[in-house]
């Protein structure tokens, strides 16, 4: 039970590169990198635009600088850790340890957690100063990027809570198996083999019905008699 435990077969099995490419969780975690990509990516290239008082550049959402750093850093904070946990879901298999797989799992499911979390706030952030923002010359030239920006962080919310759903499904199943493994282990234990029966000590006279010999000895045989001197 110890090899085959959180949702992945025995340790130390061959990975299937078809069937690791077609589990939802892979596909999750795929989606879920490329709209990181397709929100910090335009907020880069064309989420700063000129000012209309001075040749500075400003955050389209609204001039505020803070909007396009949260945007930025959330975006690529969710591209490296989906790298990452692609690589961790890859070499998964090869983990024997059941604890090290429990930390794996924890792991994935708590950042998946905090990451939805941080792509509502960030959608949220993003579209109230969207909505705030003056209309001119530079919101026009970049508010195809500033709404690309808002929709994939609200798909980003849908795939983050689906990777936290997917985490935690592992979690359970890992933890069902490894108390099915514990109290097999301990019932196994607990349990005597059988010896022999014991008697009482005292055999009733129905215990033998007979000799183990039925015939019984002559103390002369016949036809022989005993010389008289």
């Amino acid at each position: 039970m110890e090899g085959a435990s959180f949702g992945a077969g025995r340790a130390g099995a061959a990975l299937d590169p078809v069937s690791f490419a077609r589990r939802p969780q892979t596909l999750l975690r795929v989606a879920s990198w490329v709209f990181s990509i397709a929100v910090f990516g335009p907020i880069v290239n064309e989420g700063y635009v000129n000012s209309d008082s001075g040749p500075e550049l400003r955050c389209v959402f609204n001039g505020n600088a803070g909007a396009c750093r949260f945007g930025v850093a959330l975006g690529l904070g969710a591209f490296l850790a989906c790298a990452a946990f692609l690589v961790l879901d890859m070499r998964f298999q090869q983990i024997s340890s059941v604890r090290d797989r429990r930390r794996a799992v924890l792991l994935d499911l708590g950042f998946s957690g905090l990451w939805a979390f941080l792509w509502f706030v960030g959608f949220c952030f993003l579209t109230n100063q969207w909505q705030r923002t003056a209309p001119g010359p530079g919101t026009v030239q970049a508010g195809d990027a500033a709404r690309a920006a808002i929709a994939f962080s609200f798909f980003s919310i849908l795939s983050w809570v689906a990777l936290t759903v997917k985490a935690l499904q592992r979690f359970r199943l890992g933890t069902d198996m490894s108390l099915f493994a514990t109290e097999q282990l301990g019932s196994g234990a607990g349990q005597a083999y059988p010896g022999y029966p014991v008697g009482s000590g005292v055999e009733g006279t129905e215990t033998y019905q007979s000799p183990p010999f039925t015939e019984t000895l002559e103390t002369s045989p016949k036809g022989y008699q005993v010389p008289a001197y």
